[in-house]
Order: C-alpha cells, then sequence, then structure tokens
C-alpha cells in the first residue's frame, strides 16, 4: 500500500471536559415542613482517551484537526440528582506512535492494538448542597464549584511497525523488490532521487500469515545529519526487526556502499546495529559475470547474512 497522504507528524491541542457544579435547592413540597436540601453534584468532565487501530498506518485523518475537546460535565439538578457526565472523546491512532507533551518528555507509546488509555483526566463534578448538610448546618446554602478540565499540548509521531525496513540509497531498486514481493503498487521508474513516502508492502505465506515490509525513504548521504528527509524517515527503522539493505549492482564500489550505509544507520543511532541485517544486490540483470563474480569477491569481507543478487 503507498501513501501519497502519508501524515507522521502531527500537533494537537487536547481539552479535557470541566466538571460540572454542585446544585443549590432545598425542597418545596406542599406536605413537607422544612424539606432540606436537596441539590446534587455536578458531573465529571469527559476525559482525553488514546486507543490503537492497526487499521490506521498514517496520522492523515488528524492532519486538519488542531483542537481536541471532551465535553463538560453537566451540573447537578434538585431532589439529590447528579448531573451527567461529560463525553469522552476517543483519539484512535496507529500502532507505533509516539505522544509527547509538547513542553515536557515522551507521554507514553501505543504498541497494543484496541487498547485505551486515558491521556487527559476531565474535572471532578462539584458537590451540591446536600453533601455539606450537618447537624451542625442543616441548610447549608452553597455549593462547589466543578474543577476545570486539563489543556495540553501534545505532538503525535508515527513510527512505523514493520518486521522489514528496506535501506538503500535512491534508485537502488527498493521499490521494484517490494513490487514484485507484495501487492504494493509503487512508482517505478529510474528516478534520480528518493521516494518521498514509505511504501509498505504486506507479505502473504502459508497458513494465512503475512507481515509488513516497509520501503523506507529519505535514505542520502548525510540523512544522519538532517540532509533532506534523512531524520524523518529513519526513525521509523527503529521499529523493523530486520533491515535489509539494497545495493544496486551498477554501483562502482559496493563495499563502498554498504559502509556508507552502515554509516548513516549508525550515526542516527548506533543501536540499530545490532538489528539482524541482510543485503540485496539488486539490478543483477543489467551486469555481465565479469562484473557479478567482482562483486562476489567485494562482499566477502562484510560481516552480516546475504540474499545475494535480485
Amino acid at each position: 500500500m503507498s501513501f501519497f497522504n502519508f501524515i507522521d507528524y502531527v500537533k494537537i491541542s487536547i481539552f479535557s471536559g470541566n466538571g460540572g457544579s454542585g446544585c443549590i435547592h432545598f425542597r418545596k413540597e406542599k406536605y413537607v415542613i422544612k424539606g432540606g436540601p436537596d441539590g446534587g453534584d455536578g458531573g465529571n468532565g469527559g476525559s482525553i482517551i488514546i486507543k490503537g487501530n492497526y487499521n490506521l498506518y498514517t496520522l492523515l485523518h488528524l492532519k486538519y484537526i488542531k483542537k481536541i475537546y471532551a465535553k463538560n460535565g453537566e451540573s447537578g439538578t434538585k431532589n439529590n440528582q447528579r448531573g451527567l457526565s461529560g463525553k469522552n472523546s476517543i483519539l484512535e491512532l496507529p500502532i507505533g506512535t509516539v505522544i509527547r507533551d509538547f513542553y515536557t518528555k515522551k507521554i507514553l507509546e501505543i504498541i497494543n492494538n484496541t487498547k485505551k488509555k486515558i491521556l487527559l483526566y476531565g474535572g471532578e463534578g462539584g458537590f451540591g448542597n446536600f453533601y455539606f448538610k450537618s447537624s451542625v448546618n442543616k441548610t447549608p446554602r452553597f455549593s462547589q464549584k466543578g474543577k476545570e478540565g486539563i489543556k495540553k499540548i501534545i505532538i503525535l509521531e508515527l513510527k512505523l511497525i514493520a518486521e522489514i525496513g528496506l535501506i538503500g540509497f535512491p534508485n537502488s531498486g527498493k521499490s521494484t523488490l517490494l513490487s514484485v514481493i507484495s501487492l504494493t503498487k509503487s512508482k517505478i521508474d529510474n528516478y534520480p532521487f528518493t521516494t518521498l513516502v514509505p511504501h509498505l508492502g504486506i507479505i502473504n505465506y502459508k497458513n494465512n500469515k503475512s507481515f509488513i515490509i516497509a520501503d523506507i525513504p529519505g535514505i542520502i548521504y548525510n540523512a544522519s545529519l538532517g540532509r533532506g528527509l534523512g531524520i524523518r524517515f529513519l526513525k521509523h527503522i527503529e521499529k523493523n526487526k530486520i533491515l535489509l539493505f539494497i545495493i544496486s549492482a551498477e554501483s562502482l564500489k559496493v563495499n563502498i556502499i554498504y559502509k556508507k550505509l552502515l554509516y548513516e544507520i549508525k550515526n542516527y543511532n548506533k543501536k540499530l546495529l545490532n538489528k539482524k541485517i541482510l543485503v540485496i544486490i539488486s539490478k543483477s540483470d543489467l551486469i555481465n559475470i565479469k562484473k557479478k563474480k567482482k562483486i562476489s569477491e567485494e562482499i566477502l569481507n562484510f560481516n552480516y547474512k546475504f540474499i545475494l543478487f535480485f
């Protein structure tokens, strides 16, 4: 699946609901003398809840949403009736989304499907005058206001979760490989520039099992230093279980390309080198037997396993 509208970064203001105010009321019935206080408590404000959804692969549905509100709680009423609690606002996010407070550190990360987590609690409802009735104050003429909700500015940052990440410089054959081994229909040609959005492919195998493979864009020289779109998309590699390096057979020095890819990964996050790394030499149909033999000799010094020619 190709995401021409792939969005992996969103900033949103969120507001939990205010609690409802308590009610001031006294029973007024024809045959009841001095009925006493019966003002009910206010309802709690709605909370902001986040929920994982494995059917989402992008934050596109939140791109144009700047503010999210939960409903306020209603005020209490007579007959000691509590006000209705405000409706919660549920924010569905792709698996792998990191939620950060704009002013502080990371809040939490979505790693499970359908699991809900309260991000902001709504304000508590205030007590009505019935609550304050006592032996020394039988007719309280006051109640309590509900507590205000909470406001936060959050950053939603998506890191794709895929078993395999395709890593390679532009025009190395990543999109072609993905289109062959999955149902992905990427726009493929001999472009001198990199793919601008990630592509995901679902690979089906025996017993109706499947896994996801991702074409990670933005890998160019000095991507780890922020050149181009490198930093924006290198983060997606963090969630891959296996890194699959794609090196074009047309490269003058395959081993140099391999070392440069390793450098970009290491310079971004050296812990990524602890992942399992495989290497594919692509476009092997464009070279002769002599060139293949030369490449085979070059890769003997590599420290990782290979799927040799594609």
